[in-house]
């Protein structure tokens, strides 16, 4: 749970400068953390206009003060451990106790002030993705400000001037630090709450990772190979399902820091694509969509009418995006009886996998995994194995949730006769016309 034990003093601090000894020290607000991996209920402003604030998927809000005119929060860049899913921990840094980063919310025409203290073993800086800022606040290391050295914190001003949905992460030794999960969501509201308001408002970003089986560690000069494909650094069974009530107006906001792009596709109904982090899409430009393709280093935000009551699977279209652990280099054995191959191979490396004799469903996976690894396809709903990994949930959608339950519902209960179910028998095979000859055939 985050800690939030009082703010203390005023700041009246200007630029993307350092904040050093005890006078200025204490002006900064105490920075809140996190240390639990499950969605956190909405955090609704304590100050300022009122707006519908969003949730984060197995992720939280940081908790701003106010102070004068300004909205101060407090960024802390540190090693974290974070649970990739149940079985699986991985060594990252991040922010205050996680990674990503705690989603930052204000309002169009905010002023806010952002302190970020480095608790990393190297320098960083924060840049702040797609929005319009000061040039000095830009976060780009050695061309925008110093960098912001080991146990130093400096401070950010900027207004909110426009909504929309933004991203942060370092532009300070970038290949490393992104690639070891420094990076985070901003959403900034609209002034008029009556703005295309919705409902509900889910926000994460989507990282990968190289991490070797049994290891613990991300390999950072990874650049194509990625065997963890993730959504607020978490995979599936491990990713936080979607509640929403049945005709809920339901916006989803999606960021990638990832490597790839990713056609992200919901089950069971249609969106539009409402806004990027260039901006709102004019509503005379929207289109029916069920697969919005998310580029690297993009905001795509995408609103539904959730109004097709179950359970409906949302995901990455790329199929391998959507496996933990995957081993590129598996042999493909399919129509290959495996049975005395696994005996041999597992005396030589009990560690080694391949592919089943009849595909790659996990009951045909013989081969344990070694410790720290996750299966690449796991999960289990009420009518069996998912055979899912990677970016990969649920949207699920109940007539009887309250405003603000985001509680897991449960499996859907299907109405009698609208389940797909097994016949008694297969359909005759059709009658087929013999092929003819080729000696007859005109040419």
């Amino acid at each position: 749970m985050f800690s939030r034990r009082g703010f203390l003093g005023t700041a009246a601090l200007v630029g993307a400068s350092a904040v050093s000894g005890r006078v200025q020290a204490a002006s900064i607000p105490e920075a809140a953390h996190m240390d639990k991996a499950v969605m956190q209920p909405p955090l609704h402003p304590i100050g300022g206009p009122d707006y519908r604030p969003v949730v984060t998927l197995n992720g939280w809000t940081l908790p701003f003060r106010i102070n004068g005119d300004w909205k101060e929060f407090h960024l802390v860049a540190e090693p974290v451990v974070r649970e990739f899913a149940e079985g699986m921990k991985v060594n990252l840094w991040g922010y205050n106790g996680q990674s990503p980063g705690p989603t930052i919310e204000a309002v169009e025409g905010d002023k806010v002030r952002i302190f970020v203290t480095n608790r990393l073993p190297e320098y960083t800086t924060v840049h702040w993705h797609g929005m319009i800022i000061p040039s000095g606040m830009d976060g780009v290391g050695g061309l925008t400000q110093p960098h912001i050295e080991p146990g130093k914190t400096f401070v950010y001003e900027f207004e909110m001037k426009k909504s929309g949905t933004f991203m942060y992460h370092p532009h300070s030794d970038e290949m490393v630090q992104m690639a070891m999960g420094m990076m985070g969501m901003v959403v900034v509201h609209p002034r008029d709450p009556n703005f295309r308001p919705v409902d509900r408002d889910f926000v994460f970003v989507m990282s990968t990772y190289r991490v070797d089986p049994g290891t613990y560690l991300p390999r950072v000069n990874e650049m194509t190979d990625f065997n963890m494909w993730t959504w607020n650094a978490r995979v599936f069974p491990g990713i936080d399902p979607l509640p929403v009530r049945l005709g809920d107006k339901v916006r989803v906001r999606i960021g990638n820091l990832s490597m790839t792009n990713h056609p992200i596709h919901l089950h069971g109904h249609s969106f539009a694509v409402t806004c990027t982090d260039g901006g709102w899409i004019p509503e005379s430009a929207q289109y029916p969509e069920t697969t919005t393709d998310v580029p690297v280093g993009a905001v795509r935000v995408f609103d539904v009418l959730a109004d097709n009551p179950g359970d409906w699977a949302f995901h990455c279209h790329k199929s391998h995006h959507t496996m933990n652990a995957m081993g590129h280099d598996m042999r493909n054995m399919i129509g290959v009886s495996r049975k005395d191959l696994a005996k041999a191979v597992g005396k030589l490396a009990p560690d080694a996998m391949v592919m089943g004799q009849s595909g790659m469903a996990m009951g045909n996976m013989e081969m344990p995994a070694p410790d720290n690894t996750l299966p690449m396809m796991s999960g289990t709903g009420q009518f069996g194995p998912i055979e899912m990994g990677g970016m990969f949930t649920v949207m699920k959608i109940r007539e009887d949730l309250a405003r603000d339950d985001y509680r897991d519902p449960g499996p859907y209960q299907f109405p009698q006769g609208t389940v797909a179910y097994e016949v008694a028998s297969p359909a005759a095979e059709p009658a087929r016309q013999p092929a003819m000859p080729a000696h007859k055939m005109k040419m």
